[in-house]
C-alpha cells in the first residue's frame, strides 16, 4: 500500500458527500484532481470502492469499510499534529461553528485574525439556515452557532457581535412608482426564503404585524439566490443589509421606505449554556470580548449610512 493522507482525505469526503463534484466543491479543488486522487487510491485495492448507477456515485461495502480505517488514520495524524504544535506551545485543535446562511457575510471578519494567530486551528464552519444551525448547537456538534434570532427554548450563553438590519429591496432600475411609506401594495410580487430561515421567519412576522397580503410570492432557498432574482427583477424582498453592500453601492439594488422597516435584529454567536470550553474554544471567546469593536469599526462602518 502506497496512499497518502491527501488521498485519504479525499475519499472520506467523497464518501461523506456520495459525489466526486461536492467533495471537489467542498475541498475547493478542481472535479478532474477528485477524480485523479480517487483513481490513485481505487489502483491499490483489488476490490472497488465506488459504483456508479446511473450516473449516481455509491460506496460499496469495501468502500465503506476502508472509510472508517482512513477515518481513524486521519484522526490519529491530526493528533500528532496537535501534540506537536502543545509541545511548542501553540494553540491547536478544532473550531466548529454553524452559521446562518447570510451570516456568511459577518462570521469571516471576526475569524480572520484569530485563524492567521493560531495556525494550528481547524476551522470547520457549516453554513445553513437557522433551523438546521439550532439543531447542530442542541446537539453539541458545533462548537458556536452565529444567528440572528436567538433560539428561545434553549438555554445558551452568547457575545453579540453586529447589527442586523432588514430592508424592503428591488431592482434599482424598477422603481415602485405607487409605494407609500405606510404601506405596500398588494399586488407587489414577493420573494420568500425557505421554511426554516431566520430571514423567512423575520419577514412572515412583520408581514403579519402589518396585516399586507400577497398575490404573487415566489420562494427560493439562499439568501443569494433571492439576491439573484431581485437582480433579474423577478420581485422585491425583504432582505439584511449585510448582503447586498456591493449592490447597493453599483446601484444595482434600491431600498424603498416601509413603514415599520429596518427591522433590527443582533448578530450573536451562542453557545449552549454550561458547555465544557476546548481551549481553542476558550481563546476564541476571549478574542471576540477584546476585539469585537475594533472589528466592527473596520469593516462594518459602512453599516452607518443606512
Amino acid at each position: 500500500m502506497n496512499y497518502t493522507l491527501h488521498q485519504l482525505q479525499v475519499f472520506l469526503k467523497i464518501v461523506e458527500t456520495n459525489s466526486v463534484t461536492k467533495a471537489a466543491q467542498e475541498l475547493n479543488l478542481t472535479q478532474p484532481a477528485v477524480s485523479i486522487q480517487l483513481k490513485n487510491f481505487q489502483e491499490q485495492f483489488e476490490i472497488p470502492l465506488t459504483e456508479v448507477i446511473r450516473k449516481k456515485l455509491y460506496v460499496t461495502d469495501f468502500g465503506q469499510q476502508i472509510a472508517l480505517a482512513a477515518a481513524a488514520i486521519v484522526q490519529q495524524v491530526e493528533h500528532m499534529d496537535q501534540a506537536s504544535r502543545r509541545f511548542k506551545g501553540q494553540l491547536s485543535g478544532k473550531l466548529r461553528i454553524s452559521v446562518v446562511s447570510t451570516g456568511k457575510y459577518v462570521m469571516p471578519y471576526f475569524l480572520t485574525n484569530f485563524i492567521n494567530q493560531h495556525p494550528g486551528i481547524n476551522l470547520f464552519m457549516d453554513v445553513t439556515n437557522k433551523d438546521k444551525v439550532v439543531d447542530a448547537l442542541e446537539a453539541n456538534e458545533v462548537d458556536f452557532a452565529l444567528v440572528s434570532i436567538i433560539p428561545p427554548l434553549l438555554a445558551i450563553e452568547k457575545i453579540d457581535l453586529l447589527q442586523n438590519k432588514l430592508f424592503l429591496v428591488g431592482h434599482a432600475n424598477k422603481p415602485i412608482s405607487s409605494l407609500a411609506k405606510s404601506a405596500m401594495p398588494s399586488e407587489l410580487p414577493f420573494i420568500f426564503r425557505e421554511k426554516g430561515s431566520g430571514t423567512r421567519q423575520i419577514m412572515e412576522r412583520f408581514i403579519e404585524k402589518s396585516k399586507l397580503s400577497f398575490t404573487k410570492k415566489m420562494e427560493l432557498t439562499s439568501n443569494e439566490a433571492v439576491k439573484q432574482a431581485v437582480l433579474a427583477g423577478l420581485g422585491y424582498s425583504i432582505m439584511p443589509l449585510i448582503g447586498i453592500k456591493n449592490e447597493l453601492h453599483n446601484k444595482q439594488l434600491s431600498i424603498y421606505p416601509i413603514k415599520g422597516l429596518p427591522i433590527k435584529t443582533t448578530w450573536s454567536l451562542i453557545w449552549l449554556k454550561g458547555k465544557q470550553h476546548t481551549p481553542v474554544s476558550a481563546t476564541f471567546i476571549q478574542h471576540l470580548k477584546n476585539e469585537k469593536t475594533d472589528i466592527t469599526e473596520r469593516f462594518f462602518n459602512w453599516y452607518e449610512k443606512y
